[in-house]
């Protein structure tokens, strides 16, 4: 035992991840180990502290920092190499490391040193970002229980735990029921309508479960429920029947046998109301907004139904229209995505996989990383080779100030690998900025992000193309990173996206997402991947006409998501009158426009309410959307053609947005880089609503 704990790379505490010699038997001793240690300087603390930013905030970011090195990297395994021996480790130290999350947020002393030292002398001495970070740690003191009775805190701590195997679990069974369903394909006739992009991803996972003689040409071919996979499927497989298995299957993952997560949802919000109550809340969606922009449930649902009475008229517009292109009287749910297809390909002369060939990843990049350099004064490049990965698709780069000097790095994970990573695109950190001490010297530390995607890979010896939306998708996930790595903030407790009020942290990414439409952004990285031709000019016109296709449908589709999550989280009762999948049923009367079949469950697979951080927040990203078009709205009128606008539009974000972090709250951020309060009419006007 002591060989792994003392050559335990997961207590290095900080740098690069050695990924390369972190084995999932290092995870139980080095976690005990760890949280000893940790235990042991928290205890010293309290015994010692002193209410000054140097006896109190400096030592305890000093274990936080510790701690959140070692368990980021065994949560970022988990999103990405999952495996039943890491699960199972997971598992067995997950229940340690809640209970000493619990201990740091219930500390009495340190609680007490947090507001003496807003109550002192010095406090008027610290910078806007030093408050702020104060500011913060008395809340989420608060909101984790410091301030309850003794066995009130019992309870509470007993739920933390709970609630976390819960998420934990949920999310397992997500990832096992996607995996599960394979459906087998060898007729001609079966395939009919499926683009080659489809038919070689299919083919290609047919050779890995074994099938080794399997071709794009003769098959068999392997449909699964991974989005490369399930969403082209669902949009151009000509055979409605097998459309209908695919779909069915997608839609009930995880909600009967041994995967299911019926009574994990209810456990799961029977438990947040119990906690919401026990810290002085009626509901769990008011503690939720405690930490947010937002001020009340009022405001969300005022904003929501803004919204949603622009969208539901012309989302039934959108679905007659819809009805009258594929001349029937009823659309079933696993028709809308084919006959969408058909009708946006007769309208604007396209089709999404006319388009791959021009998208390739590596030109892609190229694009992304040119348009960064023009707004944010920033050059990206590789540096692949210079530090330790999870997989051998994965990319390393640096970026770095006009003066050549390095300022942040980050991780790409591209390709979707169905076996061991979960669905889905995500930005994580893998390093916090902050000032440190090394030899004597103060220096600041880099951030390092983690950007990760689950777009087709590289099949049959091209290069992994990608649909238009796989590149908004990366474009997103870039903004995040963005956050995360322009920060000038050097404290790690407001550096980045710490300390951003959630429904404001969208911003960046929603953002982003603009400039994939932006022409001149569009020429740098849309080029055919065996040609070199740039996109010809018609097809970008057709995008542009293409891009409020049915924006109705897809607003109210997450106005959808938004209202049910509120509802759950704010009015439904547990063990009350009406289920889950009541409530849902009943917002789905005006929030969709065709009715969900009996049988979706897509509540059992609502991963960011249920394993996410959006509980009660998955409004957010409306909220924060409409922050990112106004933003974006900036540079319109700044001329999306004068290069002289956008630079200097560009840097005034990026000092504001981009670089400000949690130091300030996001509306002082928003109207410092806008001059004003955010307006709803340029998201109305983006989606073509107005």
């Amino acid at each position: 035992m002591t060989q792994v704990i003392s050559n335990n790379p997961l207590l290095l505490g900080k740098g690069l991840p050695p990924f390369a010699e972190i084995k999932t038997e290092q995870i139980i001793p080095g976690i005990s180990t760890l949280l000893a240690e940790l235990k042991t300087e928290l205890e010293q603390l309290e015994a010692t502290v002193t209410p000054t930013w140097q006896g109190l905030v400096e030592p305890l970011t000093a274990i936080e920092e510790r701690l959140s090195w070692t368990w980021g990297i065994i949560s970022h395994l988990m999103g990405v190499k999952n495996s039943d021996e890491l699960r199972t480790a997971y598992e067995s130290v997950q229940p340690q490391a809640v209970q000493f999350f619990n201990q740091l947020g219930q500390s009495k002393p340190i609680y007490e040193a947090f507001k003496a030292l807003k109550a002192s002398p010095e406090w008027s001495k610290l910078e806007p970002a030093q408050q702020r970070i104060v500011e913060s740690a008395i809340r989420e003191a608060e909101l984790s229980g410091v301030g309850l009775a003794e066995d009130k805190r019992d309870r509470f701590n007993e739920i933390q735990l709970e609630l976390a195997e819960l998420s934990t679990k949920f999310s397992n069974h997500v990832l096992d029921a996607t995996k599960a369903f394979k459906l087998k394909l060898t007729l001609r006739e079966e395939i009919a309508g499926l683009p080659p992009s489809l038919l070689s991803l299919a083919a290609q996972t047919a050779r890995s479960e074994g099938e080794s003689a399997a071709t794009p040409e003769n098959g068999p071919w392997l449909i699964t429920l991974d989005y490369p996979s399930y969403i082209p499927f669902l949009k151009y497989a000509d055979n409605s029947e097998l459309r209908a298995k695919v779909y069915k299957a997608f839609i009930s993952r995880a909600s009967e046998g041994e995967l299911d997560n019926n009574p994990i949802v209810d456990r799961i919000l029977e438990l947040r109301q119990e906690k919401a109550q026990l810290l002085g809340f009626t509901t769990y969606a008011e503690l939720s907004l405690a930490r947010k922009m937002a001020p009340d449930v009022e405001a969300v649902e005022r904003l929501l139904e803004e919204l949603r009475q622009v969208s539901y008229p012309a989302a039934l517009k959108e679905l007659e229209e819809l009805k009258t292109f594929a001349q029937t009287e009823a659309l079933k749910p696993w028709d809308v995505s084919y006959w969408a297809e058909k009708q946006r390909e007769a309208q604007f002369a396209f089709t999404e996989e006319e388009l791959r060939p021009y998208f390739p990843l590596p030109q892609v990049l190229n694009g992304l990383f040119e348009l960064a350099q023009r707004l944010f004064s920033i050059t990206i490049t590789p540096a692949d080779g210079e530090a330790p990965i999870w997989h051998p698709d994965i990319r390393y780069f640096r970026i770095s100030d006009p003066t050549g000097e390095a300022i942040a790095y980050f991780y790409l994970d591209p390709y979707s690998r169905p076996a061991e990573k979960r669905g889905g695109a995500w930005m994580a950190e893998c390093v916090n900025r902050s000032k440190i001490q090394e030899n004597g010297k103060s220096t600041t530390r880099l951030p390092v992000a983690y950007l990760i995607c689950n777009q087709s890979p590289p099949v049959d010896n091209q290069p992994s193309l990608m649909t238009f939306n796989d590149v908004a998708t990366l474009f997103h996930e870039f903004g995040h990173g963005l956050q995360h790595m322009l920060t000038r903030i050097d404290y790690p407790g407001a550096a980045g996206i710490n300390n951003i009020e959630w429904d404001a942290v969208e911003l960046p990414s929603q953002f982003m997402e603009n400039w994939c439409y932006h022409r001149p952004t569009l020429s740098g990285m849309a080029k055919h991947y065996q040609t070199g031709e740039l996109l010809p000019e018609h097809y970008y016109h057709k995008l542009l006409a293409a891009r409020n296709h049915l924006s109705a449908l897809g607003m109210l589709r997450q106005l959808h998501f938004s209202l049910v999550d509120i509802e759950l989280h704010h009015r439904y009762q547990p063990r009350g009158e009406e289920t889950v999948q009541q409530v849902r049923d009943r917002l789905a009367k005006t929030t969709t426009v065709i009715p969900p079949l009996p049988e979706d469950a897509f509540l059992c697979s609502f991963g960011h309410i249920f394993a996410g951080g959006y509980a009660a927040g998955y409004y957010s990203y409306k909220w924060a959307e409409v922050l990112s078009a106004d933003a974006f709205a900036a540079f319109e009128e700044a001329g999306l053609d004068s290069e002289e606008g956008i630079k200097t539009t560009g840097l005034r974000f990026r000092d504001t947005v981009l670089a400000l972090g949690g130091s300030v709250p996001p509306m002082e951020v928003f109207t410092s880089f806008r001059g004003r309060e955010p307006k709803t009419e340029p998201l109305l006007r983006h989606n073509g609503l107005l």
